[in-house]
C-alpha cells in the first residue's frame, strides 16, 4: 500500500511517498481502510522532531473510514463499520491498525471527510471549551487564529455556551470568516495591538480566557489580556515553542492560571471520548456546528497540503485522500 513516511526529522522534503506492507491487526485493534484523513500541526511538530516519534514512521494522526479486519478480543467495532478516530498514528496510508477502543462509529448522516475533519481539532474545541476553562454565559474568551480549523469550530462552541468571543486573524478574509461562525469582534492582529484592543473592548476588564494554538508570538501578550485569575489555555505552538517562563510574572499580572493541555489527556477512557465524539457529530448533525473543509488534496500531494498549513495560508480542514 502507499503510505506517507518519515524516515529522518526535517522540513517538508522529509515526507516520503512510498510502499509498504499492508499492516495486520493483532488483539485489541482493528484495521481501517482510510477514505480520508486530517492535516494538523501535530503533524509538523512530529515530522520536525519537535514531538518526537521511532522512525521511520507513517505521519497523520487523525482518519475516517471502513473497518476491514478485526483482531482477536474486539467488541468495540465490527468489520464493515464505518469510523473515525484521532490521536494514533499511522492515518497517511491506505489501511491504519487502530486500537479498536479508540475508533468512534460514525453515523449515517456523517460522511467520512466530515468525519476526518472533526475528530482532531473537533475534540480540541470541545475539551477547551468544556473541561480545560468550562465556558458558561457571561464569559468572554479570545481565540487565537480564529478562522482556523480549531479557531473556527471554538468560536462556534464557545458562542452555543453563551460567552462573548473576541477574535484574531490576518486578513479581511479570515475576518469574514470568523464573524459568519459568531464571533463578536475580530481584530487584525496585522494591523492593531491585539492586547490593546482586548483592553478597550472589555473596558479594560481583560478575558475569563484566552485559547492559544500560536505560542511564541502571542503568548506574553495573551497574558496582557486577562482579567485577575483568568485562565491561559495554551494548546499549540504554531509560531514556535514558548521560552522559559517565570512563574511570578503570573502574580504580577493578577494571580492568573496557565495550563498547557493535549487532546489525549482529555479522552483518557472510551467514555469520555464517546462523550465528546457524540456531541460533535449531534451537533452537526442538527446544523448547529459546520465543519468547513477548505481543500482535499490527494495524499501524494502531501507536501503541498504541509506548505498551506504552515504557510498560514488555510481556512479551515484540510484533508488528504488515499
Amino acid at each position: 500500500m502507499k503510505a506517507i513516511r518519515v524516515h529522518q526529522s526535517g522540513g517538508i522534503d522529509a515526507l516520503k511517498y512510498e510502499d509498504i506492507a499492508v499492516p495486520e491487526p493483532g488483539a485489541g485493534e482493528a484495521r481501517v481502510k482510510i477514505e480520508a484523513a486530517g492535516v494538523n500541526f501535530i503533524d509538523v511538530y512530529q515530522r520536525t522532531g519537535l514531538y518526537q516519534l521511532k522512525l521511520p514512521f507513517t505521519l497523520g494522526m487523525e482518519g475516517a473510514g471502513v473497518v476491514d479486519a478485526i483482531g482477536s478480543g474486539v467488541t468495540d467495532v465490527k468489520k464493515g463499520e464505518r469510523v473515525a478516530y484521532c490521536m494514533v498514528p499511522g492515518a497517511f496510508a491506505e489501511y491504519a491498525i487502530v486500537p479498536a477502543a479508540r475508533l468512534v462509529p460514525l453515523p449515517q448522516n456523517i460522511d467520512g471527510a466530515t468525519g476526518a475533519a472533526t475528530m482532531l481539532q473537533g475534540m480540541t474545541a470541545h475539551y477547551l471549551t468544556h473541561s480545560t476553562y468550562a465556558l458558561k454565559r457571561g464569559n468572554s474568551a479570545l481565540v487565537h487564529a480564529a478562522a482556523g480549523g480549531v479557531g473556527l469550530l471554538l468560536v462556534q462552541i464557545a458562542k452555543r455556551l453563551g460567552a462573548t468571543v473576541y477574535g484574531t486573524v490576518s486578513t479581511d478574509e479570515k475576518a469574514r470568516l470568523a464573524r459568519d461562525a459568531g464571533a463578536d469582534d475580530i481584530i487584525l492582529y496585522t494591523e492593531k495591538d491585539f492586547a490593546a484592543e482586548v483592553k478597550r473592548l472589555t473596558n479594560g476588564r481583560g478575558l475569563d480566557v484566552v485559547y492559544d494554538s500560536v505560542g511564541q508570538t502571542t503568548f506574553d501578550k495573551s497574558l496582557d489580556c486577562l482579567r485577575p485569575r483568568g485562565t491561559m489555555a495554551l494548546f499549540g505552538q504554531s509560531s514556535g515553542p514558548v521560552p522559559p517562563f517565570n512563574l511570578g510574572a503570573l502574580a504580577a499580572k493578577g494571580s492568573l492560571f496557565v495550563t498547557r493541555p493535549t487532546l489525549a489527556h482529555y479522552t483518557l477512557d472510551r467514555a469520555e471520548l464517546l462523550w465528546r465524539a457524540k456531541d460533535l457529530f449531534g451537533w452537526i448533525a442538527d446544523g448547529e456546528l459546520k465543519i468547513r473543509i477548505d481543500k482535499v488534496v490527494p495524499m501524494a500531494e502531501a507536501a503541498e497540503a504541509y506548505r498551506l498549513l504552515e504557510g498560514r495560508k488555510t481556512t479551515g480542514k484540510v484533508l488528504l485522500r488515499p
